[in-house]
């Protein structure tokens, strides 16, 4: 099958995933509902789908990796780095061990460097897949975020291990202490590489919005290639691509730090990245499935060998022991932190280790990284082990998926709330500081008015509308206002959606009667939605 056909087939599955997953009755993990799809292509339709792992593992891993970089709230991953750092170095590697020498006694016909290489990509999680099982109940902030650290650091990690134990298998010699030097050099000059990347990218735009203004295209276009920009510059000079990748996306929110962007520009980036993750996880999860298909085909040697029904054991057992491992490192660094202190009792400790540890879901990345295992050996043969691997990776994923779908919102009802989990930052100080800096320029444009405009008492009327609306703004930070100047903002900010969905609507019945032309509608309409988003941003 034509790879474009592919690509649109795959986008088509995508798509219909997520109308499902909206127009359902009851919710349903949207990843199952994906993996399932993919299952139908394979096992219904007959599709499968070629898969060449070096191109797969470029174009999922760094865009991937480099969002959640981007995104994540950096104060809180400052502020939490010894606990993420612990959970994303630390877990992972106790992951790997415990986990290489388990799989490498259940499977004796997996080579050991196999069984690591394995180990290694079950170790990373993934917040994407837990967001989407974690039903109405929230996550409370701070766990949220040292949730997406780990994953953004035990992605890199977990992978960079991999690609060690990955070479062992492929070449037979391994050196722990070569292997040990090789791990840190190839980390430190990858977060180096990927920041040099992000900040050369960040400062040649400014240079040229300097010159000639901004173009919302040019820096929607450069915001995606430099993932791939960090990935291959990391790679070439020999340090960890992914670890590149990653970095790229931290040091890209400060890079936005050292100059002022339009509007325009930072909506419709948003708008186009989260297209660009939600095709890029979902494709992951339908490749799952249609991969999984043809892996459990009977014909199959491996399938042969172990037996199908062996197989779901392991799989059954390898979740397990990844859950208890997973549950014991939680336990012991809570207990040998500062944060038990601000928990009340033991029971409260054992629902927030078990909170992160059934949170603890695998998902896109340890898929990439068993569908980037290559199909050769250098000899020509087949790389032993990777079939079993890929099923096995397959079937922690659905496993873990379903363990948190079931006990991950139960287990959050139960976790009580506490000071510790607080946000960072002061909202309505930051809120009324703002409203006070636009409330003086205001003033100080408004002394102006008499000298620079010829309509004065448009300007003094306009003007003076402003300053009453921030003024209302500080008032409803000041905590001497009372409630009553909040609650009638809230009810206002309700009726204004009512009136701009009435506005909508009038604007549609003038197109349709030929009132006003499509180019006039578009103008109108998108003033409207403009609005709109700008008072649900506020929510």
């Amino acid at each position: 099958m034509h790879y474009l056909v592919v690509a649109l087939l795959l986008l088509l599955v995508v798509a219909l995933s997520l109308i499902v997953a909206r127009v359902l009755p009851f919710p349903v993990p949207l990843p199952l509902i994906q993996i399932l799809g993919g299952v139908l292509l394979g096992a219904v339709f007959g599709i499968k789908i070629p898969l060449d792992p070096e191109i797969f593992f470029l174009l999922f891993i760094p865009p991937l990796l480099f969002l959640a970089g981007w995104r994540i709230p950096k104060g809180a991953l400052f502020r939490d780095l010894g606990s993420i750092i612990t959970l994303a170095v630390g877990l992972v590697i106790f992951t790997v061990f415990g986990m290489g020498f388990f799989i490498a006694w259940l499977l004796p016909i997996m080579p050991i460097a196999m069984a690591f290489a394995l180990a290694a990509i079950l170790a990373p999680t993934d917040p994407v897949a837990v967001s989407v099982v974690q039903g109405t109940n929230n996550i409370p902030p701070r766990l949220e975020h040292i949730l997406a650290g780990e994953s953004l650091f035990n992605d890199a990690s977990g992978l960079d291990i991999f690609r060690i134990a990955l070479a062992a298998a492929m070449t037979g010699s391994f050196s722990f202490p070569q292997a040990v030097t090789g791990f840190f050099w190839v980390a430190i000059g990858g977060v180096a590489i990927g920041a040099g990347v992000a900040f050369i990218c960040g400062y040649l735009l400014r240079w040229l919005v300097y010159l000639r203004g901004e173009d919302t295209a040019i820096q929607i276009l450069v915001s995606l290639l430099v993932p791939f920009a960090a990935y291959q510059a990391g790679q070439s000079v020999g340090v960890s691509g992914i670890l590149a990748a990653a970095s790229a996306g931290i040091a890209t929110h400060y890079t936005s730090l050292h100059g002022s962007e339009k509007s325009a520009t930072r909506m419709d980036r948003r708008a186009v990245w989260n297209t660009v993750q939600t095709v890029l996880d979902g494709i992951i999860f339908v490749l799952l499935g249609e991969q999984l298909v043809r892996l459990i085909d009977v014909d199959s040697s491996w399938a042969q060998d172990i037996g199908l029904g062996w197989i779901v054991l392991y799989v059954l057992a390898i979740s397990f022991v990844l859950l208890m491992l997973r549950f014991i490192w939680v336990w012991v660094s809570l207990y040998l932190s500062r944060f038990r202190r601000n928990l009340p009792s033991l029971s409260t400790q054992f629902a927030l280790v078990s909170v992160l540890s059934v949170a603890g879901v695998r998902g896109a990345i340890t898929l990439a990284g068993a569908f980037s295992m290559p199909l050769l050996m250098p000899d020509g043969k087949p790389l032993p082990g990777r079939e079993a691997s890929i099923a096995i990776a397959m079937g922690v994923i659905l496993i873990s998926l379903l363990v948190a779908s079931i006990f991950l919102p139960f287990l959050l009802r139960r976790l009580p709330d506490t000071p510790s989990l607080a946000a960072i930052g002061d909202e309505k100080g930051a809120r009324v500081s703002a409203a006070k800096a636009a409330e003086h320029r205001l003033i100080s444009l408004r002394k102006e008015i008499d000298v620079h405009w010829k309509n004065k008492e448009i300007a003094y009327e306009a003007i003076d509308h402003l300053l009453e609306i921030y003024r209302r703004r500080i008032n409803i930070g000041d905590d001497e206002a009372g409630e009553t100047v909040w609650l009638r903002a809230r009810v206002e900010r309700r009726f204004r959606l009512a009136a701009l969905a009435a506005e909508r609507q009038r604007l549609l019945e003038l197109r349709v009667s030929r009132e006003i032309d499509d180019e006039l509608h578009r103008k109108l309409v998108l003033e409207v939605d403009l609005i709109e988003a700008s008072i649900l941003s506020k929510e």
